[in-house]
């Protein structure tokens, strides 16, 4: 069993490859939210989520692979957001979520216990929506408890500034409620 510290872990993972996206900016937020709440934070997005596609026949893992890997393993909580692409996750963050079979024999096995926050980015509510399902249909076969409260962020209106603000109350709503949750239940549970 891992040592808890006083300040709990929450990593985020998702986004795209672009530079900041709106799933970025949302990781981005919901960590800072986290931060103020009194957790410690870790971020894979970006270049970070290019990662050689899983395959576990290789047991070889890039760098980046074992540091994500590494981080799901000390995480006490987790946020995952996902862009909306045809309706369901991105490839690039179901490769992300495939290197959990790395944790398969691990004392905690995936994200057992682990509260996770769940997000879905698209440029429409349809897709969105779906995404988000598909992401805590994820969480639940990986032994994660998804929060209550997920997000649906949609692209196509003004959600966040140039300096990456959510500037959208909804939103700001949503991401602030799935920081609270994710960042108090990991401060409670034994």
């Amino acid at each position: 069993m891992k040592t808890r510290t006083a300040r709990p872990l929450i990593l985020g993972v998702g986004g795209t490859l672009r530079h900041k996206s709106t799933g970025q900016r949302a990781l981005g937020h919901v960590l800072a939210r986290a931060e103020d709440r009194g957790a410690r934070t870790a971020l894979i997005t970006g270049e970070a989520l290019d990662l050689p596609l899983y395959s576990p026949e290789f047991p070889e893992r890039s760098e980046a692979a074992q540091r994500m890997i590494a981080l799901m393993r000390e995480c006490d909580g987790l946020v995952l957001c996902s862009p909306a692409y045809h309706g369901s996750v991105s490839g690039l963050v179901k490769n992300a979520l495939d290197y959990t079979e790395d944790m398969n024999s691990d004392p905690r096995v995936y994200f057992d216990g682990l509260p996770v926050g769940c997000v879905a980015c698209g440029a429409g509510w349809q897709a969105t929506g779906q995404t988000l399902t598909a992401l805590r249909a994820i969480v639940h076969a990986l032994r994660g408890w998804p929060t209550p409260m997920g997000g649906m962020i949609n692209s196509t209106q003004n959600v966040f500034n140039d300096a990456g603000v959510c500037v959208d109350a909804a939103v700001r709503f949503q991401l602030d409620t799935i920081a609270d949750q994710v960042t108090e239940f990991a401060m409670h549970k034994s």
